[in-house]
């Protein structure tokens, strides 16, 4: 969902990376080489696609991937179809994928990919052929040991098994660990499809123990009804006993102060393609939403749905960034100086990415865990992440999100000296 938000300071993602990464490199005292190294991608791979569509024109698509580092292991990230996908976008992504990886302790680096088009206007053989034709493309920079894709806006368990099918016939065999988010039948993860917003879930539920708000009566607010934001709805609700009261997707967003009932929402969302309209509701503007006076509020969407144009007047306790990059630069300090908790993206949606790391251990080594297994996992990971992450916070007297980047910039340096880089 894109933000519905503007403003001077709704910057470019790959510069707000590259602001975020710079204050955490001061912080450290990073290596002016070692900086000019991480602040930009290792690789970008740009590739047109020629697709024969289902009415016999031809059309061309152009796809990106970009590979940021890959100091601590194989390259990890998703792979986003979006009509308004660019190329510093995609940079951005990789780049948080590299210190979201750090952060969570895995041995991963960070990569990015994306096609520009709109899927909802494709057919699903048209979808097929398309995904399959971007992994013959990049199919020499890819793989279980160089690069590890996965399923971002847009894509889904079923383009990732077209695409893993794809990858195995390029390599001669069956190659299940070349992708993560496949469907559970074909070398997939149990507890993959709701990993993010669980994941998110748990880190909610550790900044509200540190801020003593007890969640059983809390109130939240989601923006955005994807994989992401709709999980979470269901979730926070069922491990917290919290209280979503207000939803959003691009068509509208909707409130009951008494309390949403997520499932239902949910099902009327598939019947009618919109939360919007849901009897037990009533409409709220997509700005209106974000500065509703609730405990929580998950920005799930896109980037910049935060900028300086409504940052002052976000009211929630504790902001979980489920999206990528929804808070620009500037808001995020004011946000800070107004004593909101913000749980940065590159920590609360990293149940993902942690994951599809289970997935891929489980693909290399062909076993495979029960959905409790993956569940307790991703709790004990996210969770004693989180609690470094504030230690690192309340040490250093900075927010979450530079001890974040701290923690990450710390870990993928010492990868890169350890390795003689610099």
């Amino acid at each position: 969902m894109a933000a519905h938000t503007t403003s001077d300071d709704a910057c470019n993602p790959f510069e707000a990376a590259q602001v975020q990464f710079d204050r955490a490199s001061r912080i450290v005292g990073l290596d002016p080489t070692m900086h000019s190294i991480l602040r930009g991608p290792m690789r970008e791979i740009i590739v047109t696609i020629p697709l024969r569509m289902d009415n016999g024109e031809a059309r061309m698509f152009q796809g990106f991937r970009v590979q940021h580092n890959d100091a601590r292991g194989p390259m990890k990230g998703g792979i986003r179809y979006h009509p308004d996908e660019t190329l510093d976008t995609v940079r951005a992504l990789a780049m948080w994928m590299t210190w979201k990886c750090g952060v969570m302790d895995l041995p991963y680096g960070g990569a990015k990919g994306g096609i520009i088009c709109n899927p909802k206007k494709l057919s699903l053989r048209e979808i097929e052929a398309l995904s399959r034709a971007y992994i013959r493309r990049i199919a020499d920079v890819i793989g279980p040991e160089k690069d590890v894709p996965a399923p971002d806006v847009y894509t889904n368990p079923q383009i990732m098994a077209w695409m893993m099918d794809e990858f195995s016939a390029i390599r001669g065999g069956y190659c299940p660990g070349v992708i993560t988010g496949k469907p559970v039948g074909l070398g997939g993860s149990a507890g993959r499809n709701d990993a993010t917003a669980r994941g998110g879930v748990y880190t909610v539920r550790e900044a509200a123990r540190h801020l003593e708000l007890n969640l059983e009566k809390a109130t939240v607010a989601i923006q955005g009804y994807g994989n992401a934001g709709s999980y979470a709805s269901t979730l926070v609700q069922e491990l917290t006993g919290a209280k979503v009261v207000a939803v959003s997707d691009t068509q509208g967003a909707i409130y009951n102060h008494g309390g949403l009932d997520p499932q239902e929402v949910l099902e009327h969302k598939v019947a009618t393609g919109s939360v919007a309209g849901y009897k037990e509701s009533e409409p709220v503007s997509h700005d209106d939403l974000l500065t509703l006076k609730v405990d929580v509020l998950l920005p799930s969407a896109m980037e910049n749905a935060i900028t300086t144009r409504n940052a002052g007047q976000i009211r929630a306790k504790i902001v979980g960034e489920l999206a990528n990059g929804p808070i620009s630069p500037d808001a995020d300090e004011i946000l800070h100086r107004n004593g909101i908790f913000v749980i940065p993206d590159i920590l609360c949606n990293a149940g993902g990415v942690t994951v599809s790391y289970f997935e891929w251990t489980q693909n290399l080594s062909g076993y495979y865990w029960p959905e409790k297994l993956v569940d307790e996992r991703l709790d004990d990971r996210i969770t004693q992440s989180f609690k470094y992450v504030l230690a690192v916070s309340l040490k250093r007297s900075i927010d979450m999100r530079t001890a974040a980047y701290v923690v990450a910039v710390n870990r993928v340096a010492e990868a890169m000296r350890l390795r003689g880089w610099v």
